[in-house]
């Protein structure tokens, strides 16, 4: 199909320069025809009135036969001043006078274009008229010879055809090769792409060495065919974690349920040895686990889902004191650089320091420190623990959904899976980032945001 379209598109492009050619060589040739035909017609008309001076010499010398020899013309006719023909050559004898319409007043030579002259019936003649000035008044002397047709010779209209149809097939193989020439590569790219839309291959067109439009293409085709790989593997890493998340989701929500269901239906066996208060706590804790996780689900999927939020600035140092004043297990310390401003939601990245506090707490020893610090344009948080640490090489595993690590931090019983995860979508979405840097003793959470000026 291609093919065909392309072959389509240089017969097109070849035909139009081939009737360009064809109007230009009929123009050229048309001014061509008029300049020789005018030309012709001049010589012609001075070579019959050559002829006719010999027979005004005849007159002047008052030898004029009655009969004329034809010097190569179609005829000559001499009228005398009363208007009557007294001399003539053999074809035209016995005529009256051919014509009156030269020569005009005052005209001592002419030339004109006459047709449908007696004796010559259906065709056209130049005519010659001398004046030959005599005692007795005017004598003219009429000469005819066939005017010069619109086409000066048959020769001459086969020659122009010929030149003609020389250039119209020249320009029709010029312009035929040259945009079968600059095509090619179109067919190439267009071929490579049928390939690419049948799952052929790397997503790429082939670009030509020449520096023109059509590398320019292709290189642009190129950009966008990268573009839209990049586009379908990360789609297709995020279909991978979504399946992956969703078989995550779905045993960590099964998990508070079965417990849950295993305490009722355990207790309804034996309804009378059941200490239901004890029991009604245990499905407490197994609803508000199952909870914890459903509305960390929520949370992320706003936040997949780029829900709106109210920015403002903030001081960071006033919002790590108001999360840090609340009452935990281990001890926090805080070293807080006031003036830190960002741009941000207040209840998001409160949510992000919540979370950030709960990890530490379940895996620090004795105590958790927390900085605020401005580092160029950036404004930086660090949540510091006294626990074990996180293993270099799983240090962005633990931002994945729902991840398990075999390691002492994998996750336990009071989180979800989920909270380091929606940390760092929330520094994203705040155009930062939230990683895991080296330390001296425990994990080093460090967030990291643009400052927005005074």
């Amino acid at each position: 199909m291609s093919r065909r379209l392309g072959r389509s598109l240089r017969t097109r492009l070849a035909l139009w320069a081939s009737i360009t050619m064809l109007l230009l060589n009929v123009i050229v040739s048309a001014f061509v025809l008029f300049g020789i035909r005018s030309e012709v017609a001049d010589i012609k008309a001075r070579d019959v009135a050559g002829k006719a001076v010999r027979v005004l010499l005849m007159v002047k010398r008052n030898k004029l036969p009655q009969v004329l020899p034809q010097h190569g013309l179609d005829g000559i006719q001499v009228v005398d001043p009363r208007g009557r023909p007294v001399a003539w050559t053999p074809n035209l004898a016995g005529a009256p006078r051919l014509t009156s319409e030269i020569p005009h007043r005052n005209q001592a030579n002419e030339v004109t274009r006459l047709c449908d002259l007696p004796r010559f019936s259906g065709e056209c003649k130049v005519v010659v008229v001398l004046v030959a000035f005599q005692p007795d008044g005017e004598w003219l002397i009429y000469a005819f010879d066939p005017a010069v047709p619109w086409y000066v010779a048959p020769q001459v209209i086969l020659f122009q055809v010929a030149v003609t149809a020389t250039l119209v097939a020249l320009a029709w193989f010029g312009v035929s090769r040259v945009v079968d020439r600059t095509l090619r590569p179109v067919g190439s790219i267009t071929k490579r792409l049928a390939e690419i839309s049948e799952g052929g291959g790397g997503m790429r067109v082939p670009v030509p060495e020449t520096d023109d439009e059509i590398k320019a293409l292709a290189e642009t085709s190129n950009r966008t065919l990268e573009r839209l790989e990049s586009a379908l593997e990360r789609l297709q890493l995020a279909m991978e974690r979504q399946r992956q998340f969703a078989a995550d989701a779905s045993h960590d929500l099964r998990s508070p349920i079965t417990a849950m269901r295993a305490q009722i239906e355990d207790a309804m066996l034996h309804p009378e040895d059941t200490d239901w208060a004890e029991t009604g706590g245990e499905v407490l804790t197994s609803l508000e686990r199952l909870q914890a996780i459903v509305a960390d689900l929520l949370t992320l999927s706003r936040l997949d889902a780029g829900a709106p939020d109210e920015r403002e600035p903030l001081d960071l140092a006033e919002l790590v004191t108001a999360e840090t004043t609340r009452p935990r297990v281990k001890r926090v310390v805080t070293t807080l650089q006031t003036g830190v401003i960002v741009d941000g939601d207040r209840l998001q990245l409160a949510r992000l320091l919540t979370n950030l506090l709960d990890n530490a707490e379940r895996h620090a020893e004795s105590q958790i420190i927390v900085t605020v610090r401005r580092q160029g344009d950036e404004a930086v948080l660090e949540v510091v623990d006294d626990g074990t640490g996180i293993a270099r090489e799983h240090r962005e595993k633990v931002f994945e959904r729902f991840t398990r690590l075999d390691a002492s931090r994998s996750r336990d019983a009071g989180g979800t899976g989920l909270g380091l995860p929606i940390a760092r979508e929330i520094a994203t979405a705040h155009l930062g980032t939230l990683t895991i840097e080296d330390s001296d003793t425990g994990a080093r959470f460090v967030l990291r945001l643009p400052v927005q000026e005074a």
